[in-house]
This record gives C-alpha cells, sequence and structure tokens, in this order.
C-alpha cells in the first residue's frame, strides 16, 4: 500500500480509512473501513483506489469539462439528453486509458489479497452512503472479477458509472454538482456465501426503531437487489424473531468459476428451506445494533453467510426515516404535528423553529426540521383523552384515528391518574360562557394594533446584542396578546357556536354543515379581506395596458422579481399602480407561503410573488367585483338565516329552537371573522422581528463575521444571539445545517410519531364514499366539478374561470387565490384551519385532509369535489 495517507495517495488498505477520509475514499469505503474496526465484525479484506486517481483519469478524459457544464444545464425531466449526454460521458472515461504508475500500483497490491482470487469490484461516491443521501443503486458494482486485467476494466467501469443515466437525474434532483462528486473504488476479497441479503435495523416501512428486519435468499444478493426472488423476510423485536416468513427461493445468482456470475435454478427440495436459522437471525440483528451504535443511526446492511459466520459488505444509514424530537428519559411518548395544525408542513430552518419555540404557547420539540408536541400525559390521563381525542377529532380526524389506533394497542401510551399534569398541548377547551358580548373583538383588535405599533417603535431603538435581550422580553409581551382569555374566548365563541349550529340543524332539520352559508361573508375577517383587496389593487391596473404586459414578462420570466416595484413606474400608469400594490402591502405585506418560518421571504420582500395571482385577477374579474362577491356572500348568508328561522318555527318549540338559533347565528357572525385575527398578529410581529434581525445580519457580513446574511437562518435565535455578542461563527456547523435542512426537505413529516421512531397514519373508516373516491374532511358546504389545477407554489398559479385548486395545505397566504377558484381541495387541513374558514366565506366547495391529493390527482383533470359529504371523485 503506499504509505502516504493524503489527498495524492492512490491506493488505501479498507483497515486505514475511516469517516475522516470521505472525500479520499469516498462513502462506501470510509463505512467499510469503520466496519472493520468495529469489535466483532468482519468484513472482506480489500483496498481503495482513492479519489486522486480518478481525477488524474478525468483530467486526462477529453472534453469532460464542457460535457459536464452541458450536463448541470439539463432538465432532470429531460431522459433522452440525459440518456445520450450520460452515455457519451462514460463511454470516453471507460476508454480512457489509466496511466502506467496508477495501473500498476493497483495490480501489484492484489499479491498481498491473492493475485488469482476472485475480488468485488465497487463504486464508492463521495456523496454516498452519507447521513442524507444514500445514493443506493446509483452507481456499479461488479461482483467474481478475476485475474489484473479484468480489476483494471472495472475500475474503469466504476468511474464511468459516475454519470449512469439514474445517477445523474438522483443529482439533478437533488441539486447536487456533477463536479463536485468524485468516485473511489472498492477491490475486496469476493465471498461466494451460503446465503446473504439485507438487515434493516428498524423497520423501513413503520419507522419503528425498536424493530428490525431481515431479507434472506441463497447464494450472492444480486438475487434479491435486483428482485429474482422474493426472500424469506425476518421480523425481529427486544432479541426475539416475533414474524416470519419463508419463501419459495426459486433461483439465485452463482458465481462462474473464470469470473461474473449468472442465475442457477435452486434445487426444489431446498426452495422452502429457510436461508437462515432463526437463531442465526436474532445473531444477525445483534451484530446490525452494534454497528447501528456505532454509527449513531439505523442502518441498511448488506450480509452474506458462509460456513454459519456472517461478514458485512456494506452498511448505509436509512435516509427516508423520520428522525425523533430527543427525549430527557427512555419513557414512552406520542409526538404530534405542529405543521399539520399550522398547514405548512415543510421543513423549517433553524432560525425559523427557535423563533416559534419561543414565541408558542405549548412546548414544542424539533425533528426532521419540523416541530411536534408532546401529547403523552394527556392521552395518558383518561379525562383529558375525551376532551383531546374531541379536539383533535374536530382539527384533523386522520390525526385522531391515529391516536386511537395507537391507544387500542394497549402497549405504548402509559395509564396515569387523572390530571394528566403538565408538558403536553392545551386542548383549547371550551370558553367559560358560549355567549359574549361582540364588542370585545372591537377592543382585542385595537388592544392588539397598540402592542404592535410600541414593538415597531421600541425595537428601532436597539442593536447588537441589546436587540437579542428587547426580543426575549418582546417574545413574552406577544405570548400574553395570544394568552389572554379575552381572546381565548373570542375564537371559541365563533368556532362553538360553528359547531352547535351544524350539530343541532342536523339533528332538527336535517341538514348538513349549515353553518357553511351562514358564514358568508362574515365581517372582520382579515384574512378573506386579503383576498378581495387584491381584487381592489386589479381593478386600479386593469385600464392600464402596459402595466399589464410588463406584469405579464414578469410571470414569463418565471421569477418572483424583487424590484418590480421600482420597475412598474417607468410605463404608463406604473406609478398608478405601484401606489396601489404598496397600500396593499402596507396592510398584507408581511404574509408569504409558509409564514410560520420567520425565514421565508414576505410579499414586502418579494413583491413578484404576487404577480401572477393579480394577472388571473385582472383575467378573470370584472371591475368591481370585490364588493360585488362580498355583498353577494352577505345576501345569501341572510336568506339561510331566514329560511332557517322560518323552518325551524313549524317544528315542535319551534320559537324555542329559532331563538336560540338566531342567538347563535349573530353569534357565529360577530366572532367566524376574528377567528383570523390571531395568526394576523402573530405575522405581523414577525415581520417586526425578522426586520431587526435582518438588519443584525447585514452588520455582521459588514464586520466580516457572517460570508451571508441569510447564514443566520441556520441558526438558532440562542446562537445568533452568541453570534452578535462574541463576533464568531462556526460556518462549519452553517454549512452542516444547510445540507441538513436540504435532506429535511425530502421528507414527509408524520402526523403523529413514537419515540420509536414509529409514524402511525389514520385512516377513514368510512362506507359512504363511493369506490374509487378520495376521501377527505368536508369543510364548506356544496358540490362543484371543474378541472384540477395542481398547484404547489403559489408563484406558479395560472388560473381558469371553473378550475379547482389541488395542493398540500394552505395558510392565510394562498387566500388571494381562493377568489378565482371554484372549488378547493388540500391533503392538510380540519374544520376549521385557515383555508377551511376562509372556503366557507368565499362559497367555495371544499374538501381537506384528503392523503396524497396532490399525486393521485392529476393536473388537468377533471373532478368533482363533494364539500357536504366530504369526498372526491376523479372523473373520466
Amino acid at each position: 500500500m503506499d504509505g502516504d495517507r493524503g489527498d495524492r495517495a492512490p491506493l488505501l488498505d479498507l483497515r486505514e480509512v475511516d469517516e475522516t477520509q470521505v472525500s479520499v475514499v469516498g462513502g462506501k469505503a470510509a463505512h467499510l473501513g469503520v466496519l472493520s474496526r468495529i469489535d466483532g465484525i468482519r468484513v472482506p479484506a480489500g483496498f481503495c483506489v482513492t479519489t486522486a486517481a480518478f481525477r488524474r483519469v478525468m483530467a486526462q478524459t477529453p472534453g469532460i469539462d464542457e460535457r459536464l457544464d452541458r450536463l448541470s444545464r439539463l432538465s432532470p425531466e429531460d431522459r433522452e439528453a440525459i440518456r445520450t449526454l450520460s452515455a457519451e460521458i462514460r463511454r470516453s472515461v471507460e476508454e480512457t486509458a489509466i496511466p502506467d504508475d496508477l495501473a500498476a500500483a493497483i495490480t501489484g497490491a492484489l499479491p498481498r489479497f491473492g493475485e488469482q482470487a476472485a475480488y468485488a469490484v465497487r463504486s464508492s461516491a463521495t456523496a454516498e452512503d452519507t447521513p442524507t443521501a444514500s445514493f443506493a443503486g446509483q452507481q456499479d458494482t461488479y461482483l467474481n472479477v478475476v485475474g489484473p486485467e479484468a480489476i483494471l476494466r472495472h475500475v474503469s467501469r466504476c468511474w464511468a458509472s459516475l454519470f449512469t443515466e439514474r445517477a445523474v437525474i438522483y443529482r439533478l434532483r437533488n441539486g447536487i454538482d456533477h463536479g463536485a462528486v468524485q468516485m473511489a473504488v472498492v477491490v475486496q476479497r469476493m465471498v461466494f456465501p451460503d446465503a446473504s441479503g439485507i438487515l434493516f435495523t428498524a423497520d423501513p416501512v413503520t419507522g419503528n426503531r425498536k424493530v428490525a428486519t431481515v431479507d434472506a435468499s441463497f447464494g450472492l444478493g444480486e438475487a434479491l437487489v435486483s428482485g429474482l426472488v422474493n426472500p424469506d423476510v425476518y421480523t425481529v423485536r427486544d432479541g426475539e424473531v416475533v414474524a416470519g416468513t419463508v419463501a419459495a427461493k426459486q433461483r439465485a445468482v452463482a458465481a462462474l468459476p473464470g469470473g461474473g456470475t449468472r442465475e442457477v435454478a435452486v434445487d426444489r427440495q431446498r426452495q422452502e428451506q429457510p436461508a437462515l436459522t432463526q437463531a442465526q437471525v436474532v445473531r444477525l440483528v445483534r451484530l446490525g445494533r452494534r454497528i447501528e451504535a456505532h454509527f449513531g443511526r439505523p442502518q441498511d446492511i448488506e450480509w452474506c453467510l458462509l460456513d454459519d459466520d456472517f461478514q458485512i459488505v456494506q452498511s448505509r444509514p436509512i435516509t427516508t426515516l423520520f428522525p425523533i424530537p430527543a427525549a430527557a428519559d427512555q419513557e414512552n411518548h406520542v409526538y404530534l404535528s405542529v405543521g399539520h395544525q399550522q398547514m405548512m408542513t415543510d421543513a423549517m430552518r433553524p432560525l425559523g423553529l427557535s423563533m416559534w419555540q419561543l414565541t408558542a404557547m405549548a412546548p414544542m420539540l424539533e425533528a426532521g426540521g419540523r416541530l411536534f408536541v408532546d401529547a403523552t400525559r394527556l392521552l395518558a390521563s383518561p379525562t383529558s383523552r375525551a376532551g383531546f381525542l374531541t379536539m383533535a377529532g374536530k382539527s384533523d380526524p386522520l390525526m385522531r384515528d391515529a391516536l386511537e389506533t395507537l391507544i387500542d394497542r394497549g402497549d405504548f401510551v402509559p395509564t396515569l391518574p387523572d390530571g394528566g399534569g403538565p408538558g403536553g398541548p392545551t386542548t383549547g377547551g371550551k370558553s367559560t360562557s358560549t355567549e359574549i358580548d361582540p364588542a370585545v373583538v372591537t377592543e382585542l383588535i385595537e388592544r392588539s394594533g397598540a402592542s404592535i405599533a410600541a414593538l415597531r417603535r421600541d425595537i428601532a431603538t436597539v442593536a447588537g446584542p441589546a436587540l437579542f435581550d428587547f426580543l426575549l422580553e418582546a417574545f413574552q409581551e406577544h405570548k400574553r396578546v395570544l394568552g389572554d382569555p379575552l381572546n381565548i374566548q373570542a375564537i371559541m365563541a365563533g368556532m362553538e357556536a360553528t359547531w352547535w349550529l351544524n350539530d343541532r340543524l342536523q339533528e332538527w332539520l336535517g341538514e348538513k354543515n349549515a353553518a357553511d352559508t351562514l358564514t358568508l361573508s362574515a365581517p372582520g375577517n382579515v384574512t378573506s379581506e386579503m383576498g378581495l383587496a387584491l381584487l381592489d389593487v386589479a381593478d386600479v391596473i386593469r385600464p392600464y395596458p402596459e402595466v399589464v404586459a410588463f406584469l405579464q414578462g414578469v410571470a414569463d420570466n418565471g421569477v418572483a422579481r424583487d424590484d418590480v416595484l421600482d420597475e412598474l413606474p417607468k410605463v404608463p400608469g406604473g406609478a398608478e399602480a405601484r401606489d396601489a400594490i404598496e397600500a396593499y402591502l402596507d396592510r398584507y405585506g408581511m404574509r408569504c407561503v409558509g409564514e410560520i418560518d420567520i425565514t421565508r421571504p414576505r410579499w414586502s420582500e418579494r413583491p413578484g410573488t404576487l404577480v401572477p395571482v393579480l394577472l388571473d385577477n385582472i383575467k378573470l374579474f370584472e371591475p368591481g367585483a370585490a364588493r360585488q362577491r362580498f355583498e353577494q356572500g352577505e345576501q345569501q348568508a341572510r336568506q339561510k338565516a331566514q329560511e332557517v328561522l322560518t323552518r325551524l318555527r313549524a317544528l315542535p318549540d319551534g320559537e324555542q329552537k329559532a331563538d336560540e338559533t338566531a342567538r347563535m347565528i349573530d353569534q357565529v357572525r360577530a366572532f367566524t371573522g376574528y377567528r383570523e385575527y390571531p395568526k394576523y398578529d402573530i405575522i405581523s410581529r414577525y415581520f417586526i422581528y425578522k426586520q431587526a434581525l435582518l438588519a443584525e445580519a447585514e452588520r455582521l457580513v459588514r464586520a466580516g463575521v457572517l460570508a451571508e446574511t441569510d447564514d443566520v437562518f441556520y441558526l438558532t435565535f440562542q446562537e445568533f444571539h452568541e453570534v452578535a455578542r462574541s463576533h464568531r461563527v462556526d460556518h462549519e456547523l452553517v454549512r452542516q445545517r444547510r445540507e441538513a435542512f436540504r435532506s429535511y426537505q425530502a421528507l414527509t413529516p408524520p402526523r403523529v410519531l413514537t419515540s420509536d421512531g414509529e409514524t402511525i397514519t389514520g385512516a377513514y373508516r368510512r362506507d359512504d364514499v363511493p369506490a374509487g373516491a378520495l376521501a377527505g374532511v368536508p369543510v364548506s358546504a356544496g358540490t362543484v366539478e371543474g378541472r384540477a389545477r395542481v398547484i404547489l407554489d403559489m408563484a406558479q398559479a395560472d388560473l381558469e374561470a371553473g378550475d379547482i385548486l389541488v395542493t398540500a395545505h394552505t395558510d392565510p397566504s394562498w387566500t388571494p387565490l381562493f377568489v378565482g377558484i371554484a372549488g378547493l381541495v388540500t391533503e392538510v387541513g380540519g374544520s376549521m384551519t385557515h383555508g377551511a374558514v376562509i372556503a366557507r366565506e368565499y362559497g367555495l366547495p371544499a374538501v381537506v385532509s384528503v392523503l396524497d391529493a396532490t399525486r393521485l390527482i392529476r393536473d388537468g383533470q377533471r373532478i368533482r369535489v363533494h364539500g357536504s359529504d366530504g369526498y372526491v371523485e376523479i372523473l373520466p
């Protein structure tokens, strides 16, 4: 072996390498090197041809830089272009001669392991088998390679496999620079096993970290990986096989005497024999737990069994598992997703997470870039459990079902004395009085406005470390305003009146979701007003064709331009348009998609985000549409109230029922609008906090402390405070946080997660949904049929009259789109979440909490939304 352990060493023995040398030997080799030094773990001996050798060969490959540049500009969807160009690159790399001294070093290493022995020649990329990206199956492995010439040829093939079509597409989709990834090659003594397979040290389906699964088949593992056979499958928990299935293994992959492999038939008498004994399965899992403990996270392990001796040929992290919130004890915990309550299940950056934690009314834990609350105590107490499940069901029926599924098992949620104790989320129980004076709404809004004005005034006087001390005090005022008992009463008054009306009117009149019509155009809803106000902005712009053309150019460019307001006055009518937009932003510019994450760009920071919606409003509506729509909703609500009261009076005890209902209609009209105001208060404060924090970040950039302003987004509030105090920042930590955030974006957060790592998925247990229809929660009455517009980014909206919006989740920032659609379908939500409230106020049939709606419904398909019954039909 070459004694130089630096970047220029062409070869390193596997026993010489570790995790610190990924850039030299790649992820696979680094893991194998570490594995070889874990007590009790056997790894086939071998060496690694390092990335230094790869760089030499790439430097000699004709036209490689120009081809990589072309490759980087391709879309991952352009499969034909990728296929053609990647094949060219692979051919060029394979045809580039290995330098004589490097070839001599590789062949000269073989006698140490057996020159005429058989080897596995395996790719080991520098971005492979990392905690955030496994790259499983992206590059090539060659088995049973015999002889020096064959080994050299297959080393070249491994280098070239960095540019397989699947590897290129994987990098393009994950934002990984082709030139930044390099290839090392592992050359290992070949193992000819009796059995082989895969061990997952956590259940790859449920995520349960206490459950291991083993797949096993006869011969080489290629039979299993390639799908040639159905393997034996074993489930192991607490050192015991708790489930096992032995498959009929008719085929296997075996080594050929002269090199290479082939499929062979398994002897009929042996086909249904288990590949492993149960004792061997338990022993293998024990080895896997040792490996998992060393790496500190669940592993996907490839193993071989030869003469009752297990050898490990690969171990990589399982990157698809959702992380578990950290706990201070070993007790069972049940975590609920905050994002499913806040209508924002996207990953958040560290500053956004910590700011929400500091300003939230309940303790929150972080995992996978998302926030969770620990509901264990509320579920453990019989008294608090019933009320909590009721509230969970009103908010998100799937979450309730998931919780009930877990409770019904009887083996996870502990039983505590009544009272529950602290440590869980509030249930948002009933207010002390069902009916309160509507005048409190005006009082609460005035208090909020005064508090926000004081915050804006006082924050301007502080900077540096003093800013963070000021903000910690401001957070207490933030929570005081939100936690004001009068605020809670006002919120609950509208919700309780809605529930009362729906329950009683269905009981008395047989009418579903009557409150949906009774809340149309409810006054004082700052979110629904925001959508209508953008129609008024469209009215200002519509008479100026040059302005419309300019905005269309911005939209066609596909970029939410930050300079749109500066450029507008250069076209006729642009000054008027700018003034109208700025007036809108003065009231609503603190909003944005994913607004609970303070790091997200606000509309005031990126006004071009609103351009597509403005253009749709100009195209779809006539002047005066905002007032007309609001008045039409008011009229429908009045007519519905009169109809309901008339029908009630005809019933036994009709006058009493009508009087009670009339009071509740007054309550729902008075308080439903206020349901949206507290979120407006929060986001208004968030924008003030953000502006002050960004000003501090800019000062640190000018002082040379930070490289970029948005570096602070990858620090917690507390860490940012320390940087402002010390003028020192850990740039490597910022880099790692950026990489982790990118990986978290690919994860789907569960509604319910246990401390074992198990994700519990709820289900709709209904028999009233037609075959093939998608079940959900009915939140706004009516039925509508139209074209589905699957939109994941509000800035990409392009609507036609009658379109139905299908998206993952909607927070208040999506409201401007609601004025131009005929119906709504979302994957997340409940009857009282923002999208449901606004859909009712606008009279849009809506079904929410439809699992995988954006995947199962294709953009452009015709669908029928049953907003009263809670399902969506996909039409032929």
